[in-house]
């Protein structure tokens, strides 16, 4: 397989890791799909990262889903084990 193709496949998979995200956290149901209501989430999301606060919101936002991906986790093991 050639170097472009294995680097536009990564490239796909990581797009559709992001969306899986979107799809995960509720943001298609909760805007009823609403293309530019998402990427105007996204913008905002985008100048929040670029403020003064930037550090404080990241760390913030990356705590909030380390315990998210955690619980899930968590949950899938309960599951598994009844």
């Amino acid at each position: 397989m050639r170097t472009w193709q294995v680097e536009r496949r990564q490239r796909t998979r990581h797009l559709i890791e992001l969306g899986g995200l979107v799809v995960k956290a509720g943001i298609v149901d909760l805007t009823k799909d609403d293309r530019a209501t998402i990427y105007g989430a996204l913008l905002w999301i985008a100048a929040k990262l670029q403020s003064d606060e930037g550090q404080q919101v990241r760390d913030l936002w990356a705590a909030n889903g380390k315990l998210a991906f955690d619980a899930e986790s968590r949950e899938e093991r309960m599951g598994r084990r009844t």
